[in-house]
């Protein structure tokens, strides 16, 4: 469940940065829901982002869970 099935958004990379400007790799996830949305008519779940739940919140489109 690491990617939107709505945006395609994945988790990104990058470096953790200390105090003493050692870098080391590091991930960032997404916050990735189970959530029931319509489309269509037709009632689907769907792995989304919560940016993808929100934007379909704010459009009144019709979402469950999260």
């Amino acid at each position: 469940m690491a990617r939107c099935e709505n945006c395609g958004r994945s988790p990104m990379a990058g470096n953790n940065v200390s105090h003493s400007k050692r870098h080391t790799r590091r991930r960032w996830f997404l916050n990735v829901q189970k959530a029931t949305i319509d489309i269509n008519g037709k009632r689907k779940q769907l792995n989304l982002c919560t940016r993808c739940m929100r934007t379909h919140r704010k459009a009144k489109l019709s979402i469950q869970g999260g």
